[in-house]
């Protein structure tokens, strides 16, 4: 590796290569076409990383247009790999930007012109921009498609077939794929050359120092398991299945003394990043989510993640359990099971290759009170002031000028509208 690189993982603490990069950085180091199969939270971000980072150093391209590319399905997982990209790339005085939907695309085409050398985006903001002409893609001479097999879920594959096909064949590529399952295999053999397959373990294989348990509770013991659950001192992560339940618990466990944030698709970009900054800052111990944080959200030392609501399918169960155990660290995952959702829920762990007996508990039984450990102080919730009533003329148009302006003759009065809804 070269020295500025190793020097900038010194700097944060890393000196030992995982597994994942200790198998493919000899070959993408060398320029090789890569095909990385792992787990999540196994290290694939650096392991690409750090070669796109080195391929580029030496070289020099075209003002202003990016020469790698990093595609990821989601916006959480684009601004992670950007914070990992981001010191490395400095060494080199490499410029880093992300591309995204959800927020308002200014600032990013902004950056684009001023220059960007490693553009890190998700596929449907950048296909806008493609099509804008904000940007091409013909200077890119590293390519890396990460979470590949999320990227099928999601039905993204086709947009990612079409902006694979507007970079330089002739470029170097790497894929990292838990999976090579619905329609990655098709983008494997078209866009690969004479790649070479790292695979270091299957997508079911357990964490080793990950512990499954899974708590079956009657329906009026649920509530008072997950607030004892969430009770403890260290982080930790609650999934539900919908937006509103996360809203509506997080809201709860804040009042019931224990702070907490969500995470969920209803929220603007700057509401999760705020909210996951007070979660990975320290500000707030629990995070309550939807799948969308089960991909791309990395937090160092979440003890706990409780499966409120046992996911859909087992995929989902293997990527929301892996916001824990991560970078060889341990930790828990807790499933709450009700008794109809038993056969559903057993059926989910075998999929899962999750070997975990169910257990009959409350929120006062032993084997709670063991996995919560020492529980937190209460935090008295904050005393929110009731909004100020509006001046004669506040913002927004509803002052004298505006309603003299909707009183001009041939305006059409809104105000039976406004009544009605």
């Amino acid at each position: 590796m070269p020295t500025a690189l190793v020097r900038a993982l010194a700097a944060d603490g890393k000196f030992q290569a995982f597994p994942i990069q200790e198998q493919t950085l000899p070959d993408t180091l060398s320029g090789r076409d890569v095909l990385g199969r792992g787990k999540t939270g196994s290290g694939k971000t650096l392991a690409f990383s750090i070669p796109l980072v080195a391929q580029l150093a030496g070289t020099s391209g075209q003002p202003r247009k990016p020469r790698g590319l990093v595609l990821a399905p989601t916006r959480e997982l684009a601004t992670q790999i950007n914070a990992v990209l981001e010191p490395l790339a400095a060494e080199y005085s490499l410029r880093t930007t992300t591309v995204f939907g959800g927020v308002s695309q200014k600032h990013q085409v902004d950056a684009l012109r001023r220059g960007v050398d490693i553009l890190v985006a998700c596929p449907g903001r950048l296909e806008d921009l493609l099509e804008q002409g904000q940007l091409t893609l013909d200077a890119v001479q590293v390519t890396v498609l990460d979470e590949a097999d999320h990227m099928a879920d999601l039905g993204f594959l086709p947009g990612v077939t079409r902006i694979l096909a507007k970079t330089p064949k002739q470029g170097q590529r790497m894929f990292f794929s838990a999976t090579l399952d619905n329609g990655v295999d098709k983008l494997v053999k078209r866009f690969l050359h004479d790649e070479l397959l790292h695979s270091v373990d299957e997508a079911t294989s357990p964490v080793s120092a990950m512990t499954h348990h899974v708590f079956e509770v009657p329906p009026e013991e649920k509530k008072p398991l997950v607030k004892a659950l969430a009770s403890g001192t260290g982080k930790r992560i609650l999934f539900t299945r919908t937006k509103h339940q996360a809203k509506k618990l997080a809201k709860q466990l804040t009042a019931d003394g224990t702070p907490a944030v969500d995470l969920h698709g209803n929220l603007s970009q700057n509401q999760r990043d705020r909210n996951l900054a007070a979660f990975g800052g320290g500000d707030v111990r629990v995070l309550v989510a939807t799948d969308v944080a089960a991909r791309g959200v990395h937090v160092d030392s979440v003890e706990l993640v409780v499966h409120v609501d046992p996911p859909a399918e087992h995929k989902a169960y293997l990527h929301r359990s892996g916001r824990t155990a991560r970078a060889g660290s341990s930790g828990d995952v807790v499933t709450v099971m009700l008794p109809e959702q038993r056969h559903d829920t057993q059926a989910l762990l075998r999929k899962a290759a999750i070997k975990a007996q169910p257990l009959t508990v409350t929120s006062s039984s032993p084997a709670v009170a063991e996995l919560v450990g020492d529980v937190a102080e209460y935090v008295k919730p904050a005393v929110h002031t009731a909004p100020q009533q509006r001046s004669s003329a506040p913002r927004g148009g509803r002052g004298p000028a505006s309603r003299a302006r909707r009183n001009q003759p041939g305006r059409r009065s809104t105000q039976s509208r406004r009544v009605k809804s």
